[in-house]
């Protein structure tokens, strides 16, 4: 299409990027309407337009685009890497801005010359021709965007953020890299030549320019994003390991003073007050800043969690941390992580055989109290503790390390528990008028929560440590009884009776479980208190008794039925200590007309005054032991067997009872089964392969048996008696599951309380026995 000569000179005037020159020159309004006119006339505007638009993506995709990325390569030298990189970044913005703006003008001059009122309908840029401008642009941009860009990207805003830190709101801990004297700590420059101003202006002046362009977010966005995560984790990270002070509130400070006023400053070209008709800017950075609170929460929390066992074993101390994790959570949806990170976490730490019975029960106390702090509501709780729950009643020593810990004599959480005493009563409701403070702090019931968890929350109740211990059982029959075991092997094993410590364990105990269990316990110590009175009076020499008793006996007189169950072995006591057990019952059945005493010699504690190769030593030892040092000082050599006789012990139970002697290198075993007590001065003439004393730690673990059945034993035996009810059931009806098992036993047999659980076990064990048959979830008889 022809254009005369005029014509052109116009064009190429008005639009000097037809000859590819980005450099205007001044132009008159006069020129700009003649040139409209000229080609209006020529019907050349539809010809002209296109041109323009062609010409356009040209120069962009050609020069404008390459000659912006150009400036980014080559790459500084390390040493001078972030600064060279932050004014490199800025100057290639300041010079594609400049073209931007020059291709502004050309449009605007365009509209005059060809406007779209005289372009045909098919040919218009929709929906603007600086929108379809501005768009090209940004799509040639990342088109041919290098791979490196973001990361010089980075270095500008992280320059520009750590000036800003130091520049505006003297903050900088997380940036004492910086050690060299005389240097700034924002620039790194020395004093004399601080850049921080020249920076800041330039940030200010960069980030106008690409918001100009409508670029801020493609260009800044995602690394403005980066740099900002890893602030958030560097300063939640100073955090770690502190656990008795709350830092929430100081990072959500941080969060909007630091991070969103630099923000601030980046969206608003450098001003940190938006202006009231800049309404859309004030949402974007309110949902900004929501974001990045939620981000903040996030890693907080997780950083909690992953050190959730250290506050739990450092807790109450570690409160704070508990908070802190409390309020995340009511900010995130992060529970069911916490609860399956948490419960890994106690399996991993807790649950294996390498940790001690007394250690599991002190992590489970303290997760117990971390987590009822946490979540009163107890659900959470419930879940995490539950494999520890079981894992605790899978050991037998367990019942006993729960009841040690609430009477021991050492500080204990139980025993710290116990002494609070009863739990809180809950507050009686009134519906009629409510104080001011409850309403204030109200809050609804938590939704998709089990009716159980509900109600515990409306009855307003704290979570009771000691039930959920108890509950490892679930029953307080076997720590009742376990309670009675530990306190009888107390009072037999003491020498001079007190019972002050026990009465205050009692009362306590009773407080929580109630007088009728403990009944017996009460009769056991009012026995040694009767035990006291009966041994001064017999003892004394007014007492009226035939025969004078021995002072070196003192006898603790029980109620037997009150009493828990002796272990069931028998022991012949020597000559001469029978005779004083006997002057002593006479002394007993004259003071106590129709009583008598049936001794059990394997119980209670023995003084003896051990001579032996000339030194002479006071030794409190049981009465097994006592025999058998009286039998070898009356015979020196003993046969295993001729012992065993003589004592009526069984040679297996009598050989760990002279495993004591041997470690206090009072006997020797010279051969098989034969014992003899150790003589020095004939030692040399001892055969030099005799049999070696036994450790001492060997001594202690025989010794450290008890004298009482087991709870978890006696209350087998007691449920051995619905044997009889479960065979006749069985011979009736053929085959029977488990649960309707119970469900007859509970009917016809209500007696005694059992669980399920517990006659599950006692059916297994019958099944090992081959007296009951388990096939297909049934039980029967076996066929004969």
């Amino acid at each position: 299409m022809s254009i005369d000569t005029e014509t052109q000179r116009l064009v190429d005037k008005v639009f000097p990027i037809f000859k590819n020159n980005l450099n205007a020159v001044p132009i008159t309004e006069a020129e700009l309407e003649q040139l409209h006119q000229r080609l209006q006339e020529q019907k050349l505007l539809p010809y002209v337009y296109e041109s323009f638009f062609a010409k356009i993506d040209k120069l962009l995709q050609h020069v404008v685009v390459p000659q912006f990325w150009s400036r980014f390569v080559p790459t500084p030298s390390p040493k001078d890497l972030p600064r060279a990189s932050f004014v490199q970044f800025h100057s290639a913005v300041k010079e594609l801005y400049e073209q931007f703006a020059f291709f502004r003008r050309q449009l605007k001059r365009l509209e005059i010359v060809c406007p779209t009122k005289d372009v045909p309908s098919v040919k218009r840029k929709l929906p603007s021709e600086v929108f379809v401008f501005c768009n090209h642009l940004h799509a040639t941009l990342h088109a041919q965007m290098p791979p490196d860009f973001n990361d010089i990207v980075y270095r500008f805003y992280a320059i520009a953020f750590r000036v800003f830190i130091y520049s505006h709101l003297q903050d900088g801990d997380e940036y004492m890299d910086v050690t060299e004297a005389n240097r700034c700590m924002a620039c790194s420059m020395h004093s004399v030549d601080c850049q921080c101003q020249a920076i800041a202006d330039a940030f200010t002046s960069t980030n106008r320019y690409l918001a100009l362009m409508g670029m801020l977010d493609d260009i800044s966005g995602h690394t403005l994003n980066q740099l900002i995560q890893e602030r958030i984790d560097a300063k939640v990270n100073e955090t770690k390991e502190n656990y008795a002070t709350s830092h929430m509130e100081n990072l959500e400070i941080w969060l909007s003073t630091v991070v969103m006023q630099w923000l601030t400053r980046i969206y608003n070209k450098g001003s940190l007050k938006i202006k009231p008709e800049h309404a859309s800017l004030q949402r974007n950075i309110e949902q900004i800043q929501s974001k990045l609170l939620f981000y903040m929460y996030d890693k907080y929390a997780n950083m909690i969690v992953d050190q959730f066992f250290e506050i739990i074993i450092n807790f109450p101390m570690s409160r704070s941390a508990v908070d802190d994790l409390k309020l995340c959570l009511s900010k995130i949806n992060l529970k069911r992580c916490f609860v399956t990170t948490v419960r890994q976490m106690l399996r991993e730490r807790l649950l294996h055989p390498g940790v001690d019975t007394p250690d599991i029960l002190t992590g489970y106390v303290a997760a117990l109290k971390t987590l009822a702090h946490f979540d009163p509501s107890t659900v959470l709780l419930r879940s995490i503790t539950k494999p520890i729950k079981e894992y605790l009643r899978g050991r037998p020593e367990t019942v006993r390390c729960v009841v040690t810990s609430f009477t021991g004599d050492g500080t204990s959480d139980l025993g710290e528990e116990l002494a609070k005493g009863e739990t809180a009563k809950p507050k009686t409701p009134n519906s009629d008028k409510l104080d001011d403070a409850d309403w204030r702090i109200w809050q609804p019931d938590p939704v998709n929560m089990a009716p159980a968890a509900l109600k515990f929350i409306a009855s307003d109740k704290r979570a009771d440590i000691i039930s959920m211990v108890v509950d490892i059982y679930g029953s307080k029959e076997i720590f009742v009884t376990e309670y009675r075991n530990l306190l009888a092997e107390r009072l037999l094993s003491q020498v001079e009776l007190s019972i002050e410590k026990e009465v205050k364990h009692l009362e306590l105990l009773k407080s929580r479980f109630g007088e009728n269990m403990l009944h017996s316990c009460e009769v056991m110590l009012k026995d040694i208190t009767e035990s006291k009175r009966i041994n001064a009076h017999i003892l004394s020499p007014d007492s009226g008794a035939t025969e004078a008793v021995p002072s070196q006996v003192s006898a603790l007189i029980v109620s037997s039925q009150f009493w828990p169950t002796f272990r069931k072995e028998t022991m012949e006591l020597p000559a001469s200590i029978k005779e004083m057990f006997e002057k002593y019952t006479k002394a007993y059945e004259s003071y106590k007309v129709n009583r008598t005493l049936q001794w059990t010699p394997l119980n209670g504690k023995v003084t003896i005054e051990l001579e032996h190769n000339g030194k002479i030593q006071e030794m409190q030892v049981t009465p097994t032991q006592a025999a058998i040092i009286i039998h070898f000082s009356e015979q020196p050599q003993w046969e295993l067997d001729s012992l065993s006789q003589k004592m009526n012990m069984p040679p297996i139970v009598l050989r760990k009872r002279i495993v004591y002697w041997q470690a206090q290198g009072v006997i020797r075993e010279t051969k098989e089964n034969l014992f003899v007590l150790i003589d020095k001065s004939a030692e040399s003439e001892v055969c030099p392969d005799a049999i070696q004393t036994q450790p001492n730690d060997v001594c202690e673990e025989e010794e450290a048996e008890s004298a009482m059945e087991s709870a978890s034993d006696q209350r087998e035996e007691e449920l051995q008696v619905f044997w009889s009810y479960i065979e006749a059931m069985l011979t009736n009806l053929d085959s029977l599951p488990l649960d309707r098992i119970h469900q007859m036993l509970k009917m016809f047999a209500s007696q005694v309380d059992f669980t399920q659980d517990e006659l599950k076990h006692i059916l297994q064990r019958k099944v090992r026995e081959h007296k009951l048959v388990y096939a297909g979830g049934v039980y029967q008889l076996p066929k004969s």
